[in-house]
């Protein structure tokens, strides 16, 4: 039996010299995050949120995840509802009736995305991970203060100060620039650049430039909010943390067609930015705010990887359209009429 013991000792010693390129081989495979200049974790470059997953989850779907499959389904349906609306116009079908719609943007100008979201492999239904039946948890009086303001913003033209910040080239429509940064019908591109003392976040959607500072993190006066907050962050490892308070009111209501957001002017956001892979960022997000909410909402989307360069964005609204929504309520009013109420996409 004595001589069997060091037989064992040296299999098992060389199981464990064969075992051990293959673990550093492994190891060496997880994908690390590169440095930039001052030793961060570097986050630079040009990244989307463009998608067809959105930040609450659909009827048609009764879990987080789905297979890839249908998946695959989905996107080949958007896809060809897309060609169907890419058709050339008949240009014998004449002018609308009196009254009629005449619509919008056409298919050219949106951009929404092609494809769900998709986390570490797997397909996602909603950017909400809590609660989990994703669905964002209004108390009920947060839930009238949401549909008081929307009803205000849909039904008032006194004023340009009356309309939404999208239709008076303030920031972008819904939750665009953030936080959180939310994807919307087009201009979803987000271009990060990092300093040693700050992390600068272009939006594409108004060019908005959000400041996020790393040493001078002291608390700003609460008196002074600010378009998007005010934001501070830190490193926790290889994810840059942000958190940001103080909101303009103005913001409170960041309307999407039936997709819209309300915050107010005291919640919390904190934002996790985590680089996975060469080609995406994690991006995590939860949001306090017990005047309007039960509990913490907590979501998660991918920010992959873009050609640059970001082109300035054009905002005619402002110049074109304000002016003429304005014009349009006051010959309504002269006419005895009430401006129409509008489903807000801006």
């Amino acid at each position: 039996m004595r001589a069997l013991f060091p037989r064992l000792a040296i299999g098992f010693a060389a199981a464990l010299l064969a075992a051990a390129p293959a673990a550093a081989a492994s190891a060496d495979a997880v994908w690390k995050a590169p440095r930039n200049a001052f030793g961060q974790p570097d986050l630079e470059g040009v990244w989307t949120n463009a998608s067809l997953t959105s930040l609450e989850r659909g009827p048609q779907f009764k879990t987080l995840t789905i297979p890839e499959a249908q998946a695959q389904q989905v996107e080949a349906m958007r896809a060809r509802m897309m060609a169907a609306q890419n058709r050339p116009s008949d240009p014998n079908a004449g002018a609308p009736a009196a009254g009629e719609d005449p619509g919008g943007y056409n298919s050219f100008w949106v951009d929404p995305g092609t494809r769900m979201g998709r986390i570490a492999g797997e397909v996602r239904t909603s950017w909400l991970v809590e609660p989990a039946d994703g669905k964002l948890p209004y108390r009920p009086e947060g839930w009238k203060r949401y549909q008081d303001t929307l009803m205000k913003a849909r039904n008032t033209f006194d004023g340009p100060e009356a309309r939404p910040l999208g239709e008076r080239c303030i920031l972008g429509f819904g939750s665009t620039a953030g936080p959180p940064m939310m994807n919307v019908l087009y201009n979803n591109h987000y271009q990060i650049q990092q300093t040693v003392d700050a992390v600068v976040i272009v939006v594409e959607m108004n060019h908005d430039a959000r400041i996020i500072r790393l040493t001078d993190t002291r608390r700003l006066p609460k008196d002074h909010p600010e378009w998007m907050g005010k934001s501070t962050g830190r490193w926790e490892g290889d994810t840059l943390v942000v958190e940001t308070t103080g909101f303009n009111p103005g913001e409170s209501l960041r309307p999407y067609f039936g997709a819209s957001l309300y915050l107010s002017p005291d919640a919390k956001v904190t934002e996790r930015f985590t680089r996975i892979s060469k080609d995406q960022i994690l991006y995590r997000f939860e949001v306090d705010d017990p005047a309007v909410y039960k509990s913490v909402w907590k979501a998660e989307m991918p920010l992959n990887a873009s050609k640059g360069p970001v082109y300035e964005y054009a905002c005619h609204e402002g110049n074109y359209s304000l002016p003429g929504i304005l014009a349009g309520a006051r010959k309504a009013e002269a006419e005895g009429r009430k401006p129409e109420s509008v489903e807000l996409s801006e």
